[in-house]
């Protein structure tokens, strides 16, 4: 290959890039649009068992897709280094596309009964494998393309395509939710925004078939240079993998979860544990994303001139110690009244440890019928937090709102529904006596803090976010890129990351603490801070040629 036509494609980068970017946002609009919908799904999917299990079912499904972006990176990482970016952003493409698709005729639980679950879960799988084939290519594609000097800058445009497709998965939701009303959208209004996806697909296939291959990809091509064996080279290698496993633990495990914390968990909070209303919670959050957005480029401009390590462990650990005060915030300025309610009558559990249980049941037959269990499962459905104290061994259960006292008996399993009914009339009287609300009052909702708070949690996003993939991408030689850096991208962000939702609820709903999840992102994000800084190397400037 000649200087001069080494040099030709600089002169097209901008359009390269944009094309790049455009695609992958529309890929991560198909795959978050489950989550942006998991308590719909829930309804749908997961009817034949407890709520509580059913909403952990919903957010298992949609941890699926993300355990399997490993084995995703490895499959299309392989390929991406034997037979080109290009070709494997088409593939990946279209095997999202058309799963996204799937899911929005997929019949409900109550029309094909355990087959809805399934076919959700093969969805979601099918999604994630493309998905762990998308990000290494379009990162390794564009940083191949990027001049000297300002290889963070271009990759930054492709993080921003993680929360672009996010914001537009929100816009499209809110738009169909406010068209049709919110009884449509509950029957069958959601499934629009997944039908959506077929027109998605049609204009990013016609994008990605106008780009050219990598200059650096060709260039091995036609020196004949590129990996037999990328696998092999990758993780067979010593010092290769040495890399691969700091890259996971010291950049992308702390990235990934103030990635999902900032993005998903907030919404998750706001509507779950907040009782904030969908279109608000939604709103709220795209409008963050929205002032957030810009400065995945800034900060991505920034690690070109002060270096990708810095800013990245910077925002791991501005997330680890801010991560309470904030929900904490969040909490008196999205629903003041809860707020109120908790600190003026705080709401206590006694209980004898063994009559209490977790009440994950995936079969739906289990009968949580201790005194334990009916006061817990009456807490968790009124979104209420609580802390729990032992109580004598074989003494019934107390709950104290505030000053006042009740108690829960355990019955037998075929009494179990009118116990349930009995306790939760008394409960919520108490409950609304001591001024918890039944929901958020929008009108109460302090909309500019709620919104700066969110921004703020975007911000650490960005910070993290915006350098990454020009961190990883000149972390490993050019003939085996896409496939070393696909997989700790993909353990982070697939393990780490997209398990953070379904973890945190777990912890919440064993604990009562609606803060207590928080303690998952803030433990990974200080770890990868102490491992970054001692174990990652500033690569900032390297040669990606070779």
């Amino acid at each position: 290959m000649t200087e001069a036509s080494a040099a030709t494609p600089g002169r097209r980068n901008r359009l390269v890039i944009l094309g790049a970017s455009a695609g992958t946002v529309f890929e991560w609009y198909d795959f978050y649009l489950y989550g942006s919908l998991a308590s719909f799904i829930t309804v749908h999917y997961f009817s034949g068992v407890n709520e509580t299990t059913g909403y952990i079912f919903a957010l298992l499904a949609f941890a699926a897709g993300f355990a399997v972006r490993p084995l995703g990176a490895l499959v299309f990482g392989r390929m991406g280094d034997l037979w080109g970016r290009k070709n494997t952003f088409l593939v990946t493409m279209l095997l999202m596309g058309l799963s996204t698709f799937v899911v929005g005729l997929l019949p409900g639980y109550d029309q094909i009964g355990v087959l809805a679950p399934i076919g959700l879960i093969l969805m979601r799988l099918l999604q994630g494998l493309a998905l762990g084939g998308e990000y290494g290519g379009a990162a390794t594609y564009v940083a191949e393309h990027a001049p000297p000097g300002k290889r963070g800058l271009y990759t930054s445009w492709i993080q921003t395509t993680a929360t672009l497709g996010l914001f537009l998965s929100l816009m499209v939701i809110l738009g169909v939710r406010t068209g049709i009303g919110e009884e449509a959208f509950k029957a069958w209004g959601w499934r629009i925004p997944f039908l959506v996806s077929a027109l998605l697909l049609g204009l990013s296939l016609w994008i990605r078939l106008k780009l050219n291959e990598s200059p650096v990809f060709q260039k091995m091509v036609d020196e004949g240079s590129t990996s037999k064996a990328p696998l092999k080279e990758a993780f067979a290698n010593r010092a290769n993998l040495k890399l691969v496993v700091f890259a996971l633990a010291g950049l992308t495990a702390g990235q990934a979860v103030v990635w999902y914390t900032g993005q998903f968990y907030a919404l998750f909070f706001l509507e779950k544990t907040l009782k904030v209303d969908g279109v608000s919670s939604n709103t709220l959050v795209a409008l963050a994303l929205l002032l957030g957005t810009p400065f995945f480029v800034v900060f991505g401009w920034l690690s070109d001139k002060v270096g990708r390590k810095p800013i990245i462990l910077a925002g791991c650990l501005a997330a680890a110690l801010t991560y309470f005060p904030i929900f904490k915030a969040l909490t008196g300025a999205a629903n003041p009244a809860l707020a109120a309610a908790s600190a003026a009558a705080p709401v206590t559990v006694i209980a004898d440890p063994v009559q209490c249980h977790f009440q994950f049941d995936p079969v739906g037959k289990a009968r949580f019928a201790s005194g334990c269990d009916i006061a817990r499962a009456a807490l968790a459905g009124a979104g209420v937090g609580y802390e729990m104290r032992d109580a004598l061994t074989g003494d019934e259960t107390r709950v104290m709102v505030g000053a006042a006292e009740l108690t829960s008996y355990s019955t037998a399993p075929e009494s179990l529904a009118s116990a349930k009914s009995d306790f939760n009339a008394k409960l919520g009287a108490e409950l609304a006596a001591a001024g918890y609300p039944a929901r958020a009052d929008p009108a109460q909702i302090n909309r500019p803090l709620v919104t700066g708070l969110l921004w703020l949690l975007v911000l650490y996003v960005t910070m993290v976010y915006g350098p990454i993939a020009a961190a990883l991408v000149e972390m490993f030689p050019a003939r085996i890129r896409y496939t070393s850096m696909s997989l700790p991208y993909h353990l982070g962000n697939g393990w780490f990351g997209g398990f953070l939702p379904t973890t945190a609820f777990a912890m919440v709903a064993a604990t009562g603490n609606p803060y207590f999840g928080l303690w998952y992102p803030v433990t990974v994000a200080a770890v990868t801070v102490v491992v970054g800084a001692i174990f990652v190397r500033e690569m900032n400037g390297a040669r990606i040629e070779d």
